[in-house]
């Protein structure tokens, strides 16, 4: 199953930083320990280690990206036996459902609307 790398955050008050420069690119293989990417914050420059094995599948977000919220897919490991082309795939049903959860935020709000009144 692939594994999707997320935009880290690099202290507790981080919501988004600077994907500054990759290290590694598709197809490259990583193991744990290994930096992938060097992250800007509003305070420093950091190197962004891998925590897993694998083979860098997919990169989806480009080096020089500023804004990158925490939590963000910015690439995907493909695991130990796995199509690196195959793991390509994956990053696009997590981004086609991430926007369902931001539509059903507002409902709750109208439902929340029509109880007071």
């Amino acid at each position: 199953m692939p594994i999707e790398i997320k935009m880290p955050a690099l202290s507790p008050t981080m919501e988004e930083g600077t994907l500054a420069k990759w290290l590694v690119k598709e197809g490259d293989a990583v193991s744990s320990g290994d930096i992938l990417a060097e992250i800007e914050t509003d305070k420093a420059t950091m190197e962004f280690e891998a925590v897993d094995e694998g083979i860098i599948a997919s990169i989806t977000v480009p080096e020089g990206s500023e804004g990158v919220k925490v939590g963000t897919v910015i690439a995907v490991l493909a695991g130990e036996g796995e199509d690196a082309s195959a793991a390509k795939a994956a990053p696009a049903p997590a981004a086609a459902a991430a926007p369902a959860p931001a539509a059903a935020a507002p409902a709750p709000a109208a439902a929340a609307a029509p109880a007071p009144a």
